[in-house]
């Protein structure tokens, strides 16, 4: 039996999989730059990270949906803040998944929230994949588009362009979020 860590192309797929778990911006970045590459096919990285990222996304709809079972959250839940934002979500559910895709820093609490309000989870799981499809879509066609303006030899500094610009997306966060 061949060893997964042996053929670099699975385990890039692996790291696709696994990858949105740990930071969803940098897997889906790394996952673009591997398929232009040559890591890894480039329909198989789409999908990998795909699942990846709509599985890392799921499971924080059923934080939410855990969190509502505890006494202190259903004491909060009753507050009319709560009832607003929860109104907010649950009725523009799809919009909101939208933004918070392309907006840094607001998805993991909308999506904490969508469960914890209950919302649809066919309505969340079917808007989580669009938005992902979507998301995916773009960064692979830009990677793409690099690729092809850049050259076959300028493709192997993808993954570095990805670091670059992942690393400066954090900065830029950090120096727009107010001193705490």
């Amino acid at each position: 039996m061949e060893n997964i860590f042996e053929n670099s192309e699975w385990f890039t797929y692996v790291c696709a999989l696994i990858g949105p778990f740990i930071q969803e911006d940098a897997a889906v970045l790394g996952a673009a730059s591997a398929s232009v590459s040559g890591m890894a096919k480039p329909m198989g990285m789409f999908i990998a990270i795909t699942v990846g990222l709509t599985l890392s996304d799921l499971w924080k709809y059923w934080l939410g949906r855990a969190a509502i079972s505890q006494p202190w959250a259903k004491k909060h839940a009753e507050s009319p803040r709560i009832l607003k934002a929860k109104d907010s979500i649950v009725h523009n559910l799809g919009k909101s998944i939208m933004i918070a895709r392309f907006v840094p820093g607001t998805r993991i609490p909308l999506y904490i929230a969508a469960g914890f309000f209950q919302a649809s989870f066919l309505k969340f799981s079917s808007f989580i994949l669009l938005s992902a499809l979507i998301y995916i879509t773009i960064a692979f066609g830009l990677f793409n588009i690099l690729g092809e303006v850049a050259g076959e030899e300028a493709k192997k500094y993808l993954p570095i362009v990805a670091i670059i610009a992942f690393i400066a997306l954090l900065v830029f966060k950090k120096v727009k979020r107010p001193a705490e």
